[in-house]
């Protein structure tokens, strides 16, 4: 009974925490950059977008459908590092077999 009790606490403080740490990831950003930094994106660790720089060198002899491709490209990179910095944190948090007494 004990063991069950324990495993039921366990389960409580991953849950706080996992909640604590989807806040904590709201407040932090990643940045990245295409086309040598003419477009650059900044993501939360919530994986959403939260601001677009694009360098007025990108509209000077670049037509739209490149300037879009350096936008997505740019805003792809970030989310993929907002995502790989979640997934590191989310790690940390998750019990593992000596976590649980097995």
């Amino acid at each position: 009974m004990a063991d069950i009790q324990q495993l039921f606490q366990l389960g409580q403080q991953v849950q706080g925490r996992l909640q604590q740490l989807q806040i904590e990831l709201a407040g932090r950003t990643v940045e990245a950059a295409a086309g040598a930094g003419l477009v650059r994106a900044t993501v939360d660790g919530q994986g959403r977008l939260r601001a677009i720089v694009i360098d007025p060198e990108a509209f000077e002899g670049r037509d739209a459908e490149l300037l879009s491709d350096l936008v997505m490209s740019a805003v792809a990179e970030a989310q993929r590092q907002a995502a790989d910095m979640a997934q590191s944190e989310m790690r940390k948090v998750q019990p593992g077999p000596a976590g649980l007494g097995l």
